[in-house]
């Protein structure tokens, strides 16, 4: 599966100290209450600390989790604000901190060091994370200056109270400039160093900013729209599954409006999309639009032959399954979704309930090695491989501070057994979908490439540009199709269907 789907492993930073700042248990309900403190863990009661207003408790709190404890804000931040009782306005000002800071992450500590006069890693990690939060706000947001600064210097006080000198001194540097300001100072000129002006101006690191370059054919000024689209909070997606739902209908249903390319995307305004009773009866289910457009295309490939037999080589968590299965139920096809992790298969299982797909507890390089996984027998096969997630970064904003160039030799040695145990798995005349969500030409041209070329079976690429709906623009020259934030309001999904000779 593809990193829109997959949280991207990374390494908790030293030093973090875990007891810093404990959860707002037992604050007031509603975000215009302020938390004081409560119990310690001894079972006493804390002394009353100074006040912080809940929702930039709970965005400290989502952030020195992500620091702290590798977690990933978009599973840990939703529990929180139920926790604390956030809802609407004060919900919305908690998420946009939280996503804000993460996104901005780079350029912000590039800022504190030079505030600070030291290098932001030595400042002790909760000081840290709650001067990201003040700068951050000071630099992006409407809040004025004077709330930013005293709000933050309360938090100080509350999670490292020998600090709140040194941290009002910082905050009063950053707000004596506005973040062009600051870019202008600390980022390379950009004749010199572009890719570096490019990276702290849009706080990205800069191999990722180098990736995205050389994928858009080093076209600095496309270069610098995608960054900017990825700085954005992304709409959230729903696919209405066929043959439950329509997507015009839905829409209605949700206050939503109908995607501009998948037949089933819709596009929501807000909103938890748990809650809808579309999401809880199975009839739709969360997916980036261009996921729904990547798995739309397997299943519009033409095949010599018969269609019954279908196959999702890395499953979990089962959206891509979900969409193929119903389209399965629609032709009278049947899908087989194998996943490796088995509490992954589970939620397959889970997001396959009533359709016509069989979840297997397996490795998908095992194609021809397990009985219930044949070699030549599968008319359509999707691979949608573990990747770096670079292109879903404008949904896991902490992606992009975790995710090192070293991850890319694993990442795509694994790819490329996967493709290959694909193209041993699909039936002469058959196809192959191959997906990832990473634009990066080592994990999707050079993967494609390699696999086909060392497989060992004549294989033909299908131009998928075709196998898109009529009229997307920016597809490129083709075989291949790579689908962007900023041309398609997608995640950076590649896709390459080959077909076995």
């Amino acid at each position: 599966m593809s990193g829109s789907e997959r949280p991207v492993e990374g390494e908790r930073p030293r030093g973090y100290d875990r007891g810093a700042g404990d959860r707002p248990r037992g604050a007031g309900r509603g975000g215009d209450r302020p938390y004081r403190g409560g119990a310690d863990r001894r079972g006493g009661q804390r002394p009353v600390r100074p006040t912080v207003d809940l929702p930039r408790h709970v965005a400290y709190e989502a952030l020195a989790a992500v620091h702290r404890d590798d977690a990933y804000a978009n599973l840990v931040l939703p529990a929180m604000l139920r926790e604390a009782g956030l809802s609407g306005r004060d919900a919305a000002f908690a998420t946009e901190l939280t996503y804000g800071t993460l996104r901005h992450t780079g350029t912000l500590d590039a800022i504190v060091t030079d505030a600070a006069g030291r290098d932001v890693q030595r400042i002790d990690p909760p000081v840290r994370d709650a001067l990201r939060l003040g700068a951050y706000q000071l630099l992006h947001t409407r809040v004025p200056a004077h709330a930013a600064v005293s709000s933050t210097v309360d938090l100080v006080r509350m999670v490292g109270p020998g600090a709140t000198g040194f941290a009002n001194a910082v905050l009063r540097e950053i707000a004596g400039r506005d973040a062009d300001g600051w870019v202008a100072k600390l980022a390379p000129a950009e004749g010199v160093d572009p890719i570096g002006h490019l990276a702290l101006a849009y706080s990205h690191p800069q191999w990722i900013v180098r990736s995205f370059a050389e994928a858009l054919g080093g076209d600095l000024g496309e270069t610098t729209r995608l960054l900017i689209e990825d700085n954005e909070r992304p709409p959230v997606h729903l696919c209405a599954r066929p043959g439950r739902a329509d997507a015009v209908a839905l829409a209605d249903e949700v206050g939503g409006a109908p995607g501009a390319f998948s037949p089933y995307a819709v596009y929501l305004p807000g909103g938890a999309p748990g809650d809808l009773a579309a999401v809880a009866d199975g009839r739709a289910h969360v997916q980036d639009e261009g996921s729904q457009l990547v798995a739309d295309a397997l299943a519009n490939a033409p095949v010599d032959g018969p269609d019954g037999r279908w196959l999702d080589l890395c499953a979990g968590p089962g959206g891509k399954s979900g969409l193929l299965g119903a389209l399965a139920a629609q032709r009278g096809a049947r899908l087989t979704a194998v996943e490796v992790a088995e509490h992954r298969a589970r939620l397959v299982e889970q997001a396959t309930r009533g359709l016509p797909v069989t979840v297997l507890h397996l490795d998908g390089r095992d194609v021809g090695g397990d009985p219930k996984l044949p070699e030549g027998h599968f008319d359509r096969v999707l691979v949608d491989a573990p990747c770096t997630g670079l292109g879903a970064l404008r949904r896991r904003p902490e992606s992009r501070w975790r995710r090192q160039p070293a991850d890319l030799p694993p990442l795509t040695r694994l790819q490329r057994e996967l493709l290959t145990a694909a193209l041993r798995a699909v039936r002469p005349g058959g196809v192959v979908a191959y997906v990832t969500c990473s634009p990066h030409v080592v994990e999707t041209h050079v993967t494609v490439t390699e696999a086909s070329r060392r497989c060992g079976f004549p294989v033909d690429f299908v131009d998928a540009r075709p196998l898109l709906p009529a009229g997307m623009p920016g597809l490129g020259d083709g075989p291949t199709v790579q689908l962007w934030p900023h041309r398609h309001g997608t995640d950076a999904m590649f896709l390459a269907v080959l077909r076995r000779g």
